[in-house]
């Protein structure tokens, strides 16, 4: 008869003498019974393995895996009190010098296809480097592993303050981790700052204006400020060129030689703003109101409104010396009381606008249409060639 004595693979330690007989099955049969595992493999001292019982002879000294490779008893891991490590389903990970002790089933349970579950739903199937401490080496970033880690054991994502949702979202993708992937593009999407097109608002332009010397030109083409709070305001020289102002409130502002070429003011709030050489070519102010405003620029720079949309403005008691307004369309606009000396109104669309008393001395009106328009208690008179149609 012929005795072996069995250990763990990769321990040297509370080994089993047993008797060899029968076939190898039996002597695997046996040795999952002695040390307590399932026992599929038998290797000798120097890792060969042993495939026939035949090979065995008395005295050997035999290694039993569960199927993981040959593991030199040399290098066996201990505890710090010198006793060999339990054979449990606990293991260690390495990650980037970090520690994360886990169970094997938290990595292949919430997510069995991906790579990190199978990297360990077999033992060292993948040959997985370990560090002196037994640890699982992997050379990723702990910092983004961690999340990862919490979302295997409960299944809720959950992000500490300061953690790069990018960084976490590209370690579940290396793992393979699709439906935390998901979950982490639809918390990046939520967490995105306000999109270009949304308006601003009075605070931040603000900020924006204190941060700008004030030699450098302001250029504000094409923002969002819509329904913004602008009043009073110093926003001079300021490119506004197809700006959304629609509704905003520019009470008092100082707009002067602002450019707002093409913006739309529709229904914006101007009245009491100064506007003195202030371009509002092809503007869009319908319904707009400015009442009050200042067009008249003393060293005689004048305000361009040049086929400027003014449909339904309320622009009475207003200051329009010079103004250029050639074919803008002023149709049911409100101009009562407005100083209009010498304005360009050629070509201009005066239909039902209240033009009572204004003051249009020198203005050009070839070709407007002053169709229902009212002149009442003009302060000059109007002469036929100021006016064709």
């Amino acid at each position: 008869m012929r005795r072996v004595t069995l250990f763990v693979n990769g321990t040297s330690k509370n080994g089993k003498v047993v008797a060899v007989y029968g076939i190898l099955a039996d002597l695997l049969s046996l040795a999952s019974n002695k040390l307590g595992i399932k026992a599929c493999h038998l290797y000798n001292g120097k890792g060969g393995l042993i495939d026939d019982i035949a090979l065995i002879r008395d005295d050997d000294v035999l290694y039993v895996s569960e199927g993981d490779p040959f593991v030199d008893p040399q290098n066996d891991v201990r505890t710090t009190d010198g006793l060999p490590r339990a054979h449990t389903d606990w293991l260690t990970l390495n990650i980037g010098g970090r520690l994360f002790t886990t169970t094997r089933s938290t990595l292949v349970s919430k997510e069995p296809e991906s790579m990190l579950a199978r990297m360990f739903r077999e033992k060292d199937v993948w040959g997985n480097k370990q560090d002196e401490r037994g640890a699982y080496l992997i050379d990723r970033s702990p910092e983004y592993f961690e999340p990862i880690l919490n979302y295997l054991r409960h299944g809720q994502l959950i992000i500490n303050e300061g953690i790069n949702l990018l960084g976490v979202l590209e370690e579940a993708r290396f793992f393979g981790i699709e439906q935390l992937a998901d979950q982490l593009e639809v918390a990046i999407k939520n967490n995105q700052p306000p999109e270009d097109h949304s308006p601003i608002s009075r605070k931040e332009f603000v900020r924006f204006l204190l941060a700008t010397p004030t030699k450098s030109e302001l250029r504000c083409q094409g923002l969002n400020f819509s329904g913004a709070d602008l009043s009073r305001l110093d926003l001079r020289y300021i490119n506004f060129k197809m700006a959304n102002l629609s509704r905003c409130n520019l009470t008092h502002a100082n707009l002067c030689c602002s450019n707002l070429e093409r913006a739309d003011l529709s229904g914006a709030n101007l009245d009491g703003a100064n506007l003195q050489g202030v371009k509002m070519l092809c503007s869009n102010a319908e319904g707009a109101s400015l009442k009050g405003c200042n067009f008249e620029d003393p060293s005689g720079l004048k305000a361009n409104l040049e086929g400027a949309n003014l449909k339904g403005v309320d622009m009475e008691g207003s200051q329009m010396t010079g103004i250029n307004l050639r074919v803008a369309t002023l149709k049911n606009a409100k101009l009562k009381n407005c100083n209009l000396r010498g304005a360009t109104l050629a070509g201009t669309d005066l239909e039902n606008c209240d033009l009572s008393g204004c003051d249009l001395q020198e203005a050009n009106l070839r070709g407007s249409n002053v169709k229902g328009a009212i002149f009442e208690e003009m302060l000059t008179a109007l002469h036929m060639s100021q006016s064709v149609r």
